[in-house]
């Protein structure tokens, strides 16, 4: 009869510091830092849950752990505040620690997880389900699955799936709610099911006057685009004043002027051009490519996209 092999004794003492460098946390943190602008309490947020899921993965390792932690999020804020993209990077830190087994990130809607006919929501749940097991399911505007005042919305059942599958699959599937903070806060009131899943609930700011102006150099930057000096302080200007305006959407909302911006200039250079333009022509944006804009004479952008629009 062959002896069962012993089971070996768990480690007296980790090394957290050398468990943080091994995982592979430490780049998903810089990344963030240089990839986003502000979000400072966000990006808080994000290394206190790393050093929390690093500290449960030693306490496993000594035996004074054996659940899974509830890892199902809520991240709150104005649109255009950075919530998909730091999604994203959640999704992958979680891969890299071993809470997830792919660390794909699935985004979806109401539309994705709603049927409009009797027996239509239950596959349509199931399937988006599926497809986001072993990664995180991150759901925009997540408020628009409970419409209590429609009696024949199906919004609930998908509720009721997902709930489900948030308790009896934490191991394999993070949730993570997304939408304005307001309407949130009555969604779980709503939903009571939903506030004892989640854990962790982050609060996205909107970005200063100042950020939004680095953010749009850098999304000029992305594709080789500047601004001139004046250009630069028109669009400072610009920024100031889309935000006083209604359906304002922070980084969204600058990613749609500049490509307003970039409209003007290819038609200010077809009108202008004379001869053979070099490269700094090509790449620059002046001040009267910004300062047409409806927004300086009190006006909204007329073209902004509709999604922009619904907001």
């Amino acid at each position: 009869m062959s002896e069962k092999p012993e089971t070996p004794e768990p480690p007296q003492t980790v090394d957290l510091a050398a468990a943080f460098e091994e995982s592979g946390v430490r780049e998903v943190l810089r990344e963030l830092d240089e990839t986003m602008i502000g979000l400072a309490p966000v990006k808080q947020r994000i290394k206190e849950t790393a050093a929390l899921l690093l500290v449960d993965q030693a306490r496993r390792q000594m035996g004074l752990a054996t659940d899974t932690p509830t890892l199902h999020m809520s991240f709150t804020g104005n649109p255009g505040t950075g919530k998909t993209t730091v999604a994203l990077k959640m999704a992958d830190l979680l891969h890299r620690l071993g809470y997830v087994r792919k660390g794909h990130l699935v985004t979806v809607t109401r539309d994705d997880l709603v049927g409009q006919y009797i027996g239509h929501t239950a596959p349509k749940t199931k399937e988006v389900l599926k497809k986001a097991m072993g990664g995180v399911l991150f759901i925009d505007e997540a408020y628009y699955l409970y419409r209590p005042e429609n009696e024949r919305d199906y919004g609930q059942e998908a509720i009721e799936i997902l709930l489900q599958v948030m308790e009896n699959n934490r191991d394999d599937l993070v949730v993570i709610l997304a939408g304005y903070a307001d309407r949130m806060d009555r969604f779980f009131e709503s939903n009571p099911g939903f506030r004892s899943r989640i854990a962790h609930h982050i609060e996205f700011p909107d970005y200063t006057d100042g950020e939004l102006l680095e953010i749009s150099q850098i999304m000029l930057g992305e594709q080789n685009y500047s601004f001139d000096s004046k250009a630069e302080a028109a669009m400072a200007e610009y920024i100031t004043a889309r935000r006083g305006q209604s359906h304002f959407a922070n980084a969204r909302s600058i990613r749609n002027a500049l490509d307003r911006a970039r409209l003007r200039q290819a038609n200010r250079l077809f009108s202008e051009a004379k001869g053979p333009l070099d490269a700094e022509a090509l790449s620059t944006i002046t001040e009267a490519d910004i300062r047409a804009s409806r927004v300086f004479r009190g006006g909204l952008d007329h073209d902004r996209p509709l999604k922009e629009a619904a907001e």
